[in-house]
């Protein structure tokens, strides 16, 4: 499957409009970074990306299963190593409303594992760049 986000930044330092498809966000720099703090920084962006997908994969397995969960909460804490090169997603799954067994959550990890940004994130990346 393949994306394409258009992100547009003028003069107003770090403020940057994002657009993909039909949706639009708003991303900016944390006010000690020189921003305004009036969207995600993009590394919360990166970190809601793998939430997000995580918890509607396990939304569609669980439906799929017909098994009773009200709601999921997928909390990841992203920290970043910039001089040795190592980024580490800490990722914190929770169910409410419902009572899951052993063999249950042992195969909902190996779903959260699936999700698709999950995979991307765990294997290698290449970045393509030109100027237009």
């Amino acid at each position: 499957m393949g994306v394409t986000v258009k992100a547009s930044l003028g003069k107003t330092k770090y403020y940057t409009e994002v657009i993909a498809g039909e949706n639009q966000l708003v991303t900016d720099e944390p006010v000690d970074k020189g921003g305004q703090n009036k969207g995600f920084n993009p590394f919360e962006i990166l970190a809601t990306s793998l939430a997000s997908c995580t918890a509607a994969t396990l939304r569609m397995y669980i439906d799929r299963k017909e098994w009773d969960v009200e709601k999921i909460n997928v909390e990841v804490d992203l920290e970043n190593f910039p001089i040795t090169k190592l980024a580490v997603f800490k990722r914190d799954i929770s169910f409410e409303g419902t009572n899951l067994d052993e063999e249950q959550l042992k195969r909902l990890h190996t779903i959260a594992d699936a999700c698709p940004v999950h995979k991307i994130l765990t294997n290698d990346i290449e970045i393509l760049t030109k100027f237009s």
